[in-house]
């Protein structure tokens, strides 16, 4: 069951063009399986859900996302608390998020069905 808050994705980055051999090194040194949204987003779930995004232009670093039962309240809570909004709330297959950054710099988002 998924609790507000919680950590429940991780999505990394596979590069511009690289998603298959991304997925290709996963599949042969660990047998992950992937589900495809796209030709340039692949999921996986391998203890922790996740997914590999291969679209031109974003940044190399892991996206840690969180968990929300109610996105907008979500957005509040983190602007109130002081991170910072780098994308607001958008949609995606699957729902809808928004990225932040803490304090620290590092950049997470957080979704909702």
């Amino acid at each position: 069951m998924r609790q507000n808050g919680k950590l429940d994705y991780l999505e990394m980055q596979a590069g511009a063009g690289a998603i298959d051999s991304v997925k290709a090194f996963y599949s042969a040194a660990f047998g992950w399986t992937f589900t495809d949204y796209g030709p340039s987003y692949a999921a996986y779930e391998e203890g922790l859900d996740g997914g590999f995004d291969g679209s031109a232009g974003r940044d190399t670093k892991p996206l840690p996302v969180l968990f929300s039962t109610d996105l907008e309240k979500s957005l509040e809570a983190v602007t109130e608390a002081g991170g910072q909004i780098v994308r607001p709330i958008f949609s995606f297959p699957g729902g809808r998020r928004f990225h932040f950054t803490d304090p620290a710099g590092n950049e997470l988002a957080v979704w909702s069905e």
